[in-house]
């Protein structure tokens, strides 16, 4: 079985009882649009019992803030909105020294409220893995609300799969 690029990352997620939604080019590519992408985006139920989970799975896994910052402050939610307000923060960033190309970043706030993604949610199994990803129409709000050119052109793959269910 081939292995699936955070397949460690998903696994311990699962491990831990995090619970997560991912969504980026990896939901786009496992909704079946054709779709490289090197990291992973996740929105988390931003809880600090959910975060702190997320962190220690993290921490085991190698994982490191890229930011200068105790991982913890990530979990405290007065300090999300200072970086929002202070430095316009969309995500938090993730990486590992010894495979820097390995890439995770999490939504700050959640631009769809976390408990509105859970209900649509779709679980896709990949190398016996289940992974949550948002529904079609998630996931191309998502992309509209980003509006960067590759998130124009993953709502256009998007739009055709919809157009053929």
């Amino acid at each position: 079985m081939a292995e699936l690029f955070y397949g460690d990352v998903f696994k311990k997620l699962k491990e831990k009882k995090v619970k997560y939604v991912v969504v980026g080019g990896i939901a786009v590519a496992l909704h079946g649009a054709p779709r490289f992408t090197a990291d992973a985006d996740l929105a988390l139920e931003l809880v600090p019992a959910n975060i702190e989970k997320f962190l220690s799975a993290l921490k085991e896994l190698g994982y490191q803030p890229k930011a200068p910052v105790d991982p913890l402050e990530f979990a405290d939610p007065r300090k999300r909105a200072a970086w929002i307000e202070q430095k316009n923060m969309k995500v938090f960033s993730f990486w590992k020294s010894d495979e820097p190309l390995k890439l995770i970043d999490v939504f700050v706030n959640n631009p769809i409220d976390f408990g509105e993604l859970r209900k649509k949610i779709i679980i896709k199994k990949a190398a016996g893995l289940e992974i949550p990803i948002p529904s079609l129409e998630h996931l191309i709000a998502l992309k509209k609300l980003s509006g960067r050119p590759q998130d124009l052109r993953d709502i256009e793959l998007l739009e055709q799969l919809h157009d053929k269910k």
